[in-house]
């Protein structure tokens, strides 16, 4: 199952899944990066490593199915003056190697790259054990680590060349759907720590990011036939977080919604929380997976089931303006 194709529903034109994005353009930067090497756990061909791997056999290496060896390996190959990537599923590479992480990549602070793919409920029929739900919570938590969840595949691109370009440790987040487009390649911007506006409004905003900020863009389109003016930033990266954007957003708006496919703890909810609590307390409201695993359905019923909608962002957002008028 972990090959094959899926999508997100969507009234936006679909784009490519974010994880082919991030393949081809570290394929494509293998040329610039002559001393970059990919360390892959036997998931090249559903991570899309295979194709940098292809390209370059003699800087391409298999551990087999043995995730904390694999960022072991990596990170001996970083100190050797290597820039080192790993991939893997988000679930593996994040949840069964953060020792490793922790102790071998984030206390030295190596410039290991380190991809989660198929992250969230939106795997789909794979099911519970193998969706990363609690990824970019754990990344987080690593000293020194840049976390970053594009939204399409022109972010995912772009996210891509800006961590290779980042010297340090980066966490990556892509998925396995083919994913609406927010982007194009004429139109992307992307800046490690830096949010984008991709609408502007007065009344409140929504903060979201991955496979959420479509369903953001269309609750935006929903709330404005309403009277409703919101502004949507996409916050694709969760650590470090924009905070000028933070404090526009609650200065100028005065309510936020923040959306991710995400546990409630730990995730872009949670780091929006605690920063706008210190800049300027608003109210906010929240759409995530909550407190509960996955299960195993196609993705679109899946994000049906656990609210990660347009509809549930839109009333969200009406949630939280009722709050800011209270």
């Amino acid at each position: 199952m972990a090959g094959a194709s899926s999508s997100v529903k969507s009234s936006r034109p679909l784009g490519k899944a974010t994880r082919d994005a991030f393949g081809r353009a570290l394929e494509s930067l293998g040329e610039s990066y002559g001393s970059l090497v990919v360390v892959d756990a036997d998931v090249g061909n559903s991570t899309r490593t295979e194709w940098f791997g292809l390209k370059y056999p003699d800087r391409f290496f298999n551990v087999g199915i043995a995730e904390s060896n694999q960022v072991g390996v990596a990170a001996g190959l970083a100190a050797a003056g290597h820039i080192s990537l790993v991939s893997s599923f988000a679930a593996f590479i994040i949840c069964n190697a953060y020792d490793q992480l922790r102790m071998s990549v984030a206390y030295p602070k190596l410039n290991v790259k380190v991809v989660g793919s198929h992250a969230g409920i939106s795997i789909g029929e794979d099911g519970a054990s193998q969706m990363g739900i609690e990824d970019v919570g754990l990344a987080c938590s690593l000293p020194g680590f840049v976390v970053v969840v594009p939204a399409d595949e022109a972010s995912a691109r772009a996210a891509t060349a800006a961590m290779m370009a980042h010297q340090g440790p980066v966490y990556l987040r892509v998925g396995r759907p083919d994913v609406p487009k927010v982007y194009s390649d004429e139109t992307i911007k992307f800046e490690l720590g830096k949010a984008n506006t991709l609408q502007e409004g007065t009344d409140l905003t929504i903060i979201a990011n991955g496979l959420m900020v479509g369903p953001a863009l269309d609750a935006a389109e929903a709330l404005a036939a309403e009277g409703i003016s919101v502004r949507v930033l996409d916050m694709h990266t969760v650590k470090p977080i924009d905070r000028d954007a933070l404090k526009a957003a609650a200065e100028e708006t005065g309510a936020i919604v923040v959306a991710e496919e995400h546990l409630a703890h730990g995730g872009l909810g949670s780091v929006v929380a605690m920063n706008v609590a210190e800049i300027k307390p608003v109210p906010i409201r929240y759409v995530n997976l909550g407190d509960q695993f996955g299960e195993s359905g196609s993705p679109e019923a899946l994000i049906e089931a656990y609210g990660l909608t347009a509809a549930n962002v839109a009333s969200a957002a009406r949630a939280v303006l009722a709050a800011k008028k209270a």
